[in-house]
């Protein structure tokens, strides 16, 4: 990739460009990340609501370990967003150029942990399957804050079930304005049609990705195992490598 291209890609100052391409990018390895995941420790690791719904069923039912290890993954995305707007916003007052970069090059590493502690996991399940689940969470944590204040909240990529919602929300708002008759009296506006279009086609993007993501996460750690997770680490790597040497060459 151009070293242009990779700067404005993370850079402080955003466009809607770059927040399409790097949500999209980011996407796809959340969607890896959930399905190898799922393959490794048998837990999707990307959504809360099936984490939160969890403690509800072993509360009642008095499981006391399963309590313990959903309370630790929730409790482990949560840091994972409190940990990127720390570096978020220590990078900002600094007026450091790898704001966003540092979180990113942050997920890269634990990702490339993950694959250390899966050579660890079928001799030792009990102890690394509930810490590798934590990690994963609080890299999905991690991953979904600084997205999310890169582009103010417009932009989830671990997120689905809300993105699907405002896909329906754009369609609805498309078929309203397209077939709905007008008011008596009613004073012509704006077309809210090609704004709705336009974000019905970026939430649409990101959901293509998250899935495709999880297609080739799930089938590399089906042929590769836990080695699949290097080419991921990679990526965000190299998204985050130019703002970080624009920093250290100036500092």
């Amino acid at each position: 990739m151009p070293i242009n291209y990779l700067r404005r890609l993370t850079s402080p100052a955003r466009s809607d460009t770059a927040n399409r391409q790097l949500g999209g990018s980011l996407a796809f390895v959340a969607g890896a990340v959930n399905a190898g995941g799922f393959l490794a420790v048998g837990q999707y690791t990307s959504h809360m609501s099936g984490v939160v719904s969890a403690l509800a069923d072993d509360l009642a039912l008095g499981q006391t370990m399963l309590l313990a290890a959903g309370a630790g993954s929730l409790l482990a995305f949560m840091a994972g967003a409190a940990g990127s707007a720390v570096m978020i916003n220590w990078a900002r007052r600094r007026r450091l150029h790898s704001e966003y970069a540092m979180p990113l090059m942050a997920e890269a590493g634990l990702l490339l942990c993950f694959g250390i502690l899966g050579s660890n996991l079928d001799g030792h399940r009990l102890l690394f399957a509930p810490v590798t689940v934590m990690l994963l969470c609080f890299v999905m944590g991690l991953q979904n804050a600084m997205i999310s204040k890169i582009s103010r909240s417009e932009i989830r990529t671990t997120h689905v079930t809300g993105l699907v919602t405002d896909i329906g929300i754009e369609l609805g708002r498309i078929c309203y304005w397209k077939l709905a008759p007008k008011a008596p009296g009613e004073m012509p506006a704006d077309d809210p049609v090609p704004p709705a279009r336009r974000k019905f086609a970026l939430l649409a993007s990101l959901l293509m990705m998250f899935f495709l993501g999880g297609v080739a996460g799930a089938l590399g750690f089906k042929a590769l195992g836990f080695i699949a997770i290097v080419p991921l680490a990679a990526l965000l790597f190299l998204l985050a490598l130019v703002p970080l040497l624009d920093d250290l060459s100036r500092h």
